[in-house]
């Protein structure tokens, strides 16, 4: 596995701009962005971060099936997989899964949650011989969500969050522009 690096804070708090100042670094960058286009305020967004990012940046917008994309020869060829974000990503795979989140059993959460990190796998082995920069949303200083599917993703990407810190070699905490090297 190549070199991870995860970059985690709240919402608006500079870590994607952060990400893309470390990922400018190299030469070749593959981006691959997890936002689906929902809604008019997120198609927004996603014009904003497509207009920020340099245009000789390969770009994949994907949230799933990653194995798909290790034989892309501008993937192939990069130096660096910058990830944004994986909260996003976890909460469409969530979103899209089909379940009701207020009938469903806790044991199909748990299934869900064994996808989720299958995907995420699936994610981290693009990065085989790679740098990769993975943007997530820390979400556990907030408030405990009043409904299900909100404290089930809480709590999922809480868990993914975990999972990808263990496996970085660095790990960085961004509060208001400001990014503190944790690990």
């Amino acid at each position: 596995m190549g070199k991870i690096t995860l970059v985690t804070g709240g919402a608006r708090s500079g870590k994607s701009t952060f990400a893309e100042k470390k990922a400018k670094e190299k030469s070749k960058v593959a981006y691959i962005a997890t936002s689906v286009s929902f809604d008019e305020g997120m198609a927004h967004r996603i014009k904003k971060h497509r207009q920020q990012r340099p245009s000789d940046w390969f770009t994949i917008e994907a949230y799933k099936d990653f194995a798909k994309y290790n034989h892309m020869p501008d993937l192939i060829d990069c130096d660096l997989l910058l990830v944004d974000c994986l909260t996003i990503m976890i909460s469409n795979l969530m979103f899209y899964s089909g379940l009701d989140f207020d009938e469903c059993s806790p044991e199909e959460v748990d299934a869900l949650e064994e996808e989720i990190k299958r995907e995420i796998d699936s994610l981290l082995n693009l990065a085989a011989d790679k740098e990769m920069i993975i943007v997530s949303n820390e979400l556990g200083m907030g408030l405990v969500p009043s409904y299900k599917m909100g404290s089930y993703f809480r709590d999922i990407a809480g868990r993914m969050n975990q999972y990808i810190a263990q496996r970085a070699e660095e790990v960085y905490f961004v509060v208001s522009g400001i990014e503190i090297k944790i690990k």
